[in-house]
């Protein structure tokens, strides 16, 4: 019995490791900060398919270079290379995972949502995810390509 359910464990574990795939990434300008892992689920293939009406769950991982009393998130949808806002529902990163003041050196979990909504069109489009520290630099900044889907 007990062989089985440590057989069981292992399996489970390995599924949910295979669906925190970490994405490949394009850091556009991380100053303050330097970015260590970006995880979005469910996301097992890039382009990242983005189903209206869901939402997805933001996990990056980063080492702060600089002290902050607090942090922002600003997220974009570039198309054609400009810029669209896209509205999250918690832009303070002091409210996203992490514990501020933001101290020099130490490692942070920043964690959000990526809301999907129904009203959005079908389209090809690269998410751009940018956390500003209190000096408005970014602590982060990443590009991942999406496709947004019915």
């Amino acid at each position: 019995m007990v062989p089985s359910l440590l057989t069981l464990f292992l399996v489970l574990g390995a599924a949910a490791t295979a669906l925190a795939e970490p994405l490949r990434f394009v850091d556009c300008g991380s100053i303050d900060g330097s970015i260590q892992e970006v995880n979005v689920t469910p996301c097992p293939t890039q382009p990242c398919l983005l189903h209206k009406g869901t939402s997805y769950s933001i996990n990056v991982t980063f080492a702060s270079k600089i002290e902050s009393q607090g942090s922002k998130a600003r997220v974009y949808g570039e198309m054609l290379h400009v810029d669209v806002p896209f509205p999250i529902p918690e832009p303070d990163g002091c409210k996203s995972g992490i514990q501020c003041p933001i101290q020099k050196g130490h490692s942070y979990s920043y964690l959000n949502k990526l809301p999907v909504k129904s009203e959005y069109p079908s389209i090809k489009l690269i998410v751009k995810w940018e956390l500003v520290d209190d000096q408005d630099q970014m602590l982060f900044c990443w590009k991942i390509p999406v496709q947004i889907t019915s």
